[in-house]
Protein backbone atom coordinates (compact mmCIF):
# COMPACT_ATOMS: atom_id res chain seq x y z
CA UNK A 1 0.00 0.00 0.00
CA UNK A 2 2.98 2.10 1.08
CA UNK A 3 4.59 1.96 -2.13
CA UNK A 4 1.39 2.33 -4.16
CA UNK A 5 0.96 5.26 -2.14
CA UNK A 6 4.73 7.09 -3.09
CA UNK A 7 4.26 6.06 -6.49
CA UNK A 8 1.17 7.61 -7.02
CA UNK A 9 2.51 10.95 -5.66
CA UNK A 10 5.69 10.76 -7.45
CA UNK A 11 3.16 10.52 -11.13
CA UNK A 12 1.27 13.21 -9.38
CA UNK A 13 4.23 15.37 -9.18
CA UNK A 14 5.18 14.66 -12.31
CA UNK A 15 2.18 15.83 -13.97
CA UNK A 16 2.63 18.44 -11.47
CA UNK A 17 5.93 19.70 -12.94
CA UNK A 18 4.47 19.24 -16.62
CA UNK A 19 1.69 21.41 -15.77
CA UNK A 20 3.94 24.03 -14.75
CA UNK A 21 6.17 23.85 -17.73
CA UNK A 22 3.51 24.00 -20.12
CA UNK A 23 2.32 27.39 -17.72
CA UNK A 24 5.34 28.74 -18.46
CA UNK A 25 5.57 28.45 -22.36
CA UNK A 26 2.10 30.51 -22.11
CA UNK A 27 3.25 33.16 -19.59
CA UNK A 28 6.43 33.62 -21.83
CA UNK A 29 4.43 35.24 -24.50
CA UNK A 30 2.92 38.06 -22.17
CA UNK A 31 5.76 41.04 -22.27
CA UNK A 32 6.15 40.75 -26.42
CA UNK A 33 2.20 40.72 -26.73
CA UNK A 34 1.62 43.41 -23.96
CA UNK A 35 4.10 45.51 -25.61
CA UNK A 36 1.90 45.94 -28.89
CA UNK A 37 -1.15 47.15 -27.71
CA UNK A 38 -1.60 50.24 -26.87
CA UNK A 39 -3.77 51.86 -23.92
CA UNK A 40 -3.53 52.07 -20.12
CA UNK A 41 -1.88 49.36 -18.42
CA UNK A 42 -5.18 49.18 -16.09
CA UNK A 43 -7.25 48.91 -19.33
CA UNK A 44 -5.06 45.93 -20.87
CA UNK A 45 -5.10 44.52 -17.67
CA UNK A 46 -8.79 44.64 -16.93
CA UNK A 47 -10.00 43.19 -19.95
CA UNK A 48 -8.07 40.83 -20.15
CA UNK A 49 -9.24 39.26 -17.01
CA UNK A 50 -12.58 39.74 -18.43
CA UNK A 51 -11.95 36.69 -20.83
CA UNK A 52 -9.38 34.87 -18.49
CA UNK A 53 -12.71 34.81 -15.83
CA UNK A 54 -14.93 33.89 -19.14
CA UNK A 55 -12.50 30.57 -18.94
CA UNK A 56 -12.22 29.54 -15.02
CA UNK A 57 -15.78 29.69 -15.06
CA UNK A 58 -16.47 27.34 -17.93
CA UNK A 59 -14.10 25.25 -15.60
CA UNK A 60 -14.97 25.53 -12.38
CA UNK A 61 -19.06 25.92 -13.27
CA UNK A 62 -19.93 26.28 -10.16
CA UNK A 63 -17.40 28.79 -7.73
CA UNK A 64 -17.24 28.75 -4.04
CA UNK A 65 -17.00 32.59 -3.29
CA UNK A 66 -16.31 31.71 0.65
CA UNK A 67 -14.41 35.49 1.00
CA UNK A 68 -11.83 33.47 3.60
CA UNK A 69 -9.32 35.42 4.55
CA UNK A 70 -6.46 33.20 2.28
CA UNK A 71 -9.39 33.67 -0.66
CA UNK A 72 -9.50 37.33 -0.25
CA UNK A 73 -6.26 38.12 0.20
CA UNK A 74 -4.87 35.79 -2.29
CA UNK A 75 -7.50 37.28 -4.96
CA UNK A 76 -5.70 40.79 -3.97
CA UNK A 77 -2.58 39.53 -4.78
CA UNK A 78 -3.48 38.26 -7.89
CA UNK A 79 -5.22 40.99 -8.98
CA UNK A 80 -2.00 43.42 -8.08
CA UNK A 81 0.23 40.85 -9.45
CA UNK A 82 -1.38 40.72 -13.31
CA UNK A 83 -1.93 44.96 -12.69
CA UNK A 84 1.84 45.35 -11.62
CA UNK A 85 3.13 43.52 -14.26
CA UNK A 86 1.92 45.13 -17.38
CA UNK A 87 1.80 48.58 -15.67
CA UNK A 88 5.66 47.48 -15.27
CA UNK A 89 5.72 46.42 -18.73
CA UNK A 90 4.66 49.99 -20.59
CA UNK A 91 7.25 51.85 -17.72
CA UNK A 92 10.80 50.10 -18.10
CA UNK A 93 12.50 47.24 -19.89
CA UNK A 94 10.69 43.88 -20.00
CA UNK A 95 14.01 42.34 -18.92
CA UNK A 96 13.91 44.67 -15.91
CA UNK A 97 10.30 43.26 -15.09
CA UNK A 98 10.73 39.88 -15.24
CA UNK A 99 13.95 39.54 -13.68
CA UNK A 100 12.92 41.53 -10.66
CA UNK A 101 9.17 39.72 -11.02
CA UNK A 102 11.04 36.14 -10.46
CA UNK A 103 12.68 37.43 -7.47
CA UNK A 104 9.61 35.70 -5.78
CA UNK A 105 11.51 32.28 -5.15
CA UNK A 106 13.35 33.71 -2.46
CA UNK A 107 10.07 35.30 -0.53
CA UNK A 108 8.54 31.93 -1.00
CA UNK A 109 11.83 30.42 0.41
CA UNK A 110 11.89 33.07 3.47
CA UNK A 111 8.07 32.23 4.77
CA UNK A 112 7.57 28.78 3.28
CA UNK A 113 7.80 27.67 6.56
CA UNK A 114 6.13 29.89 8.31
CA UNK A 115 3.16 30.09 6.46
CA UNK A 116 2.73 26.72 4.76
CA UNK A 117 5.48 24.62 7.33
CA UNK A 118 7.16 23.89 4.23
CA UNK A 119 10.94 23.95 4.98
CA UNK A 120 14.03 24.95 2.89
CA UNK A 121 17.02 23.49 2.68
CA UNK A 122 20.29 24.21 1.98
CA UNK A 123 20.21 22.75 -1.05
CA UNK A 124 17.14 24.84 -2.05
CA UNK A 125 18.96 28.14 -1.18
CA UNK A 126 22.20 26.91 -3.31
CA UNK A 127 19.56 26.40 -6.40
CA UNK A 128 17.81 30.11 -5.76
CA UNK A 129 21.10 31.95 -5.77
CA UNK A 130 22.48 29.84 -8.59
CA UNK A 131 19.16 30.32 -10.75
CA UNK A 132 19.03 34.16 -9.67
CA UNK A 133 22.69 34.50 -11.22
CA UNK A 134 21.69 32.77 -13.92
CA UNK A 135 18.99 35.21 -15.08
CA UNK A 136 20.92 37.80 -14.19
CA UNK A 137 23.38 36.97 -16.88
CA UNK A 138 20.99 35.63 -19.18
CA UNK A 139 19.61 39.90 -18.77
CA UNK A 140 23.01 40.91 -18.73
CA UNK A 141 23.16 42.57 -22.28
CA UNK A 142 19.09 43.69 -22.15
CA UNK A 143 18.57 45.69 -18.65
CA UNK A 144 18.23 49.38 -18.75
CA UNK A 145 19.27 51.29 -15.66
CA UNK A 146 15.81 54.17 -16.95
CA UNK A 147 12.36 53.86 -15.62
CA UNK A 148 13.35 53.79 -12.19
CA UNK A 149 9.18 53.22 -10.98
CA UNK A 150 9.08 50.67 -13.22
CA UNK A 151 11.72 49.09 -11.62
CA UNK A 152 9.83 49.59 -8.31
CA UNK A 153 7.26 48.28 -9.44
CA UNK A 154 8.59 45.14 -10.71
CA UNK A 155 10.14 44.70 -7.00
CA UNK A 156 6.61 44.72 -5.61
CA UNK A 157 5.46 42.58 -8.55
CA UNK A 158 7.87 40.23 -7.35
CA UNK A 159 6.63 40.40 -3.53
CA UNK A 160 3.30 40.03 -4.94
CA UNK A 161 4.02 37.22 -6.70
CA UNK A 162 5.29 34.95 -4.11
CA UNK A 163 1.90 35.80 -2.15
CA UNK A 164 0.13 34.86 -4.97
CA UNK A 165 2.03 31.33 -5.03
CA UNK A 166 1.79 30.89 -0.82
CA UNK A 167 -1.82 31.59 -0.49
CA UNK A 168 -2.19 28.89 -3.50
CA UNK A 169 -0.47 26.36 -2.12
CA UNK A 170 -2.28 27.21 1.33
CA UNK A 171 -5.60 26.43 -0.40
CA UNK A 172 -4.81 23.89 -2.46
CA UNK A 173 -7.37 21.29 -1.18
CA UNK A 174 -10.08 24.22 -0.99
CA UNK A 175 -10.29 25.89 -4.25
CA UNK A 176 -7.50 27.82 -5.45
CA UNK A 177 -9.09 28.02 -8.37
CA UNK A 178 -11.64 30.06 -7.02
CA UNK A 179 -9.19 32.17 -5.46
CA UNK A 180 -8.12 33.16 -8.66
CA UNK A 181 -11.53 33.48 -10.40
CA UNK A 182 -12.25 35.97 -7.98
CA UNK A 183 -9.03 38.09 -8.46
CA UNK A 184 -9.30 37.88 -12.40
CA UNK A 185 -12.71 39.83 -11.49
CA UNK A 186 -11.46 42.15 -9.07
CA UNK A 187 -8.52 43.07 -11.86
CA UNK A 188 -11.70 43.39 -14.17
CA UNK A 189 -13.72 45.57 -12.01
CA UNK A 190 -10.43 47.82 -11.69
CA UNK A 191 -9.36 47.66 -15.21
CA UNK A 192 -12.74 48.20 -16.65
CA UNK A 193 -13.69 51.48 -16.38
CA UNK A 194 -10.39 52.76 -18.05
CA UNK A 195 -11.08 50.51 -20.99
CA UNK A 196 -14.76 52.15 -20.99
CA UNK A 197 -13.16 55.64 -21.31
CA UNK A 198 -10.66 54.24 -23.87
CA UNK A 199 -11.62 51.74 -25.99
CA UNK A 200 -9.08 49.13 -27.61
CA UNK A 201 -9.23 48.91 -30.95
CA UNK A 202 -10.33 45.67 -33.00
CA UNK A 203 -6.73 44.26 -33.18
CA UNK A 204 -6.05 45.15 -29.99
CA UNK A 205 -9.23 43.44 -28.54
CA UNK A 206 -8.19 40.27 -30.58
CA UNK A 207 -4.83 40.17 -28.70
CA UNK A 208 -6.28 40.84 -25.38
CA UNK A 209 -8.63 37.94 -26.26
CA UNK A 210 -5.89 35.89 -26.58
CA UNK A 211 -3.96 37.09 -23.89
CA UNK A 212 -7.28 36.55 -21.53
CA UNK A 213 -7.63 32.81 -22.94
CA UNK A 214 -4.30 31.92 -23.57
CA UNK A 215 -1.77 34.08 -21.90
CA UNK A 216 -3.33 34.66 -18.16
CA UNK A 217 -6.28 32.19 -17.85
CA UNK A 218 -4.90 28.90 -18.93
CA UNK A 219 -1.61 28.89 -17.37
CA UNK A 220 -2.98 30.13 -14.23
CA UNK A 221 -5.71 27.26 -14.12
CA UNK A 222 -2.53 24.67 -14.76
CA UNK A 223 -0.77 26.37 -11.82
CA UNK A 224 -3.64 26.37 -9.80
CA UNK A 225 -3.69 22.10 -10.82
CA UNK A 226 -0.21 21.52 -10.18
CA UNK A 227 0.44 23.15 -6.66
CA UNK A 228 -1.38 20.62 -5.27
CA UNK A 229 1.56 18.06 -5.98
CA UNK A 230 4.30 20.14 -5.61
CA UNK A 231 5.83 22.36 -2.65
CA UNK A 232 5.37 26.21 -3.20
CA UNK A 233 9.26 26.45 -3.68
CA UNK A 234 8.86 23.67 -6.99
CA UNK A 235 5.69 26.11 -8.16
CA UNK A 236 8.15 29.68 -7.83
CA UNK A 237 11.18 27.99 -9.14
CA UNK A 238 10.15 25.96 -12.33
CA UNK A 239 8.30 28.74 -13.95
CA UNK A 240 11.64 30.96 -13.87
CA UNK A 241 12.43 28.97 -17.45
CA UNK A 242 9.14 31.45 -18.62
CA UNK A 243 11.77 34.19 -19.36
CA UNK A 244 14.16 31.93 -21.02
CA UNK A 245 11.79 30.97 -23.94
CA UNK A 246 11.46 34.65 -24.87
CA UNK A 247 14.56 34.81 -26.88
CA UNK A 248 14.07 31.56 -27.83
CA UNK A 249 10.32 32.83 -30.05
CA UNK A 250 12.22 35.72 -30.95
CA UNK A 251 15.02 33.46 -32.84
CA UNK A 252 12.38 30.98 -33.97
CA UNK A 253 10.23 34.21 -35.36
CA UNK A 254 12.90 36.63 -36.15
CA UNK A 255 16.14 34.20 -36.62
CA UNK A 256 17.46 37.00 -34.16
CA UNK A 257 20.40 34.63 -32.03
CA UNK A 258 20.53 34.93 -28.70
CA UNK A 259 23.83 36.79 -27.18
CA UNK A 260 26.76 34.22 -25.57
CA UNK A 261 25.77 35.44 -21.92
CA UNK A 262 22.15 35.02 -22.75
CA UNK A 263 23.24 31.65 -23.78
CA UNK A 264 25.16 30.74 -20.26
CA UNK A 265 22.96 32.56 -18.34
CA UNK A 266 19.97 30.69 -19.91
CA UNK A 267 21.54 27.17 -19.67
CA UNK A 268 22.58 28.03 -16.08
CA UNK A 269 19.16 28.16 -15.27
CA UNK A 270 17.90 25.47 -17.11
CA UNK A 271 20.92 23.29 -15.59
CA UNK A 272 19.70 24.28 -11.90
CA UNK A 273 15.84 23.82 -12.58
CA UNK A 274 16.51 20.26 -13.73
CA UNK A 275 18.85 19.24 -11.51
CA UNK A 276 16.89 20.40 -8.40
CA UNK A 277 13.41 18.40 -10.18
CA UNK A 278 15.88 14.93 -10.55
CA UNK A 279 17.10 15.66 -6.99
CA UNK A 280 13.55 15.94 -5.22
CA UNK A 281 12.12 12.74 -7.27
CA UNK A 282 15.16 10.64 -6.34
CA UNK A 283 14.67 11.56 -3.06
CA UNK A 284 11.02 11.29 -2.53
CA UNK A 285 11.75 7.91 -3.96
CA UNK A 286 14.40 6.69 -2.02
CA UNK A 287 11.73 8.43 1.42
CA UNK A 288 8.94 5.78 -0.28
CA UNK A 289 11.21 3.02 -0.11
CA UNK A 290 11.80 3.56 2.78
CA UNK A 291 8.46 4.14 4.20
CA UNK A 292 7.87 0.45 2.40
CA UNK A 293 10.44 -1.22 4.11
Amino acid sequence: MEQTTARQRGRSRTIAILYLVMASILWSLGGVMIKGVEGTPLAIAGVRSVFASILFLAFIRKPKFTLSRDQVLCAIAYAATVILFVTANKMTAAANVILLQYTAPIYVALFGFLILKERTTGMDWVIIFVVVGGMALFFADDLDTRGLWGNILSVIDGITYAAVILLMRKQKDEGSLDAILLGNIFTAVIGLPFAVQSPPSGSDLISLVIMGVFQLGLPYLLFALAIKSVSALDAALIPVIEPILNPIWVFLLMGEVPGKWALLGGTIVFAAITFRCLYTAAKSKKEGIAESS
